[in-house]
């Protein structure tokens, strides 16, 4: 029987300890988004840019934090009246 290629991460860190550097589809996972939408949203403005590292390219979790607390929530947006649309 030949054992399952672990990764670096499966080795190193416990599963109960979050990675701060995160690629792109676990960056996109960890907000709740697709791949696509994500990089719209850092198209946007609304997700940082990513760290690089050699060829590596890296989102500080920390960041994703930050930016996702920054987003309006359904309560902070303003409300519209009917008179909204008369003028």
């Amino acid at each position: 029987m030949v054992a399952a290629a672990l990764k670096p991460r499966d080795v190193v860190l416990p599963l109960s300890l979050a990675p701060r550097g995160l690629r792109r589809v676990e960056a996109a996972a960890y907000i709740g988004v697709s791949p696509s939408s994500f990089d719209a949203m850092i198209a946007d403005g609304v997700m940082p840019k990513p760290k690089r590292w050699g060829a590596r390219v890296i989102w500080d979790r920390h960041m994703l934090d930050e930016y996702f607390s920054a987003i309006p929530s359904e309560d902070d947006k303003p409300k519209r009246s009917a008179w909204d649309e008369v003028a």
